[in-house]
């Protein structure tokens, strides 16, 4: 009898896969075993593991929920929803945060797939405002990858669980995490947008 599972199911069980052992370490034998699926199956559907890896990707960046809890009336308010959004989407899906980081230790042709469909782009659309706000505080030029490992740097108390919750947290990886995003995107927002010399 043969199973057939939905693409969505599979992609989310790779996502799986991927964020816990890397990209490296998931063979496809294990990523067939951990999806379900003969090992054969990924490379006859994605046409390698590489071409799964961005299937993976494409897929859980695709399934996020809108990321911006935006309020347009001013820049701040709406820096404010985006750093907000940014959290509360890490908290829905940690896995695919845990995969960026991975990938973000080392130089390869997946990091490059990374930034250029979607770190690179979404940094440059939330650029001008962020550098406007900055500047009216004070802070002057900030180099963009300053900026976004600011942004993501406490993502760190949401994405890796295992270290939060021995350090006394108590993550648990779903939507109830949405007061721990909450809590750490208000701590970033008033380093970020308090004046300079306060």
């Amino acid at each position: 009898m043969v199973i057939r599972m939905k693409d969505a199911e599979i992609l989310r069980r790779g996502l799986d896969a991927f964020a816990e052992l890397g990209y490296d370490a998931a063979s496809v034998r294990e990523l067939g075993r951990r999806i379900g699926v003969n090992h054969n199956f990924l490379n006859d559907r994605y046409g390698s593991k590489l071409d799964f890896w961005r299937a993976v990707v494409d897929f859980a960046i695709a399934e996020l929920e809108p990321g911006s809890l935006e309020d347009d009336s001013d820049e701040q308010s709406s820096i404010a929803g985006r750093v907000r959004g940014l959290y509360r989407t890490a908290a829905q899906r940690p896995q695919l945060y845990r995969l960026i980081w991975d990938e973000a230790t080392r130089d390869s042709e997946r990091l490059d797939y990374l930034c250029e469909n979607y770190l690179r782009p979404a940094v440059t659309e939330a650029l001008p405002g962020a550098e406007e706000a900055l500047r009216s505080r004070g802070w002057g030029d900030i180099p963009v990858h300053l900026l976004y490992f600011v942004l993501t740097g406490a993502l760190s108390g949401i994405v890796q669980a295992p270290l939060a919750n021995r350090l006394g947290g108590t993550r648990t990886g779903d939507h109830r995490d949405e007061p721990i995003a909450d809590a750490l995107a208000e701590f970033v927002l008033a380093g970020l947008l308090g004046s300079r010399d306060s």
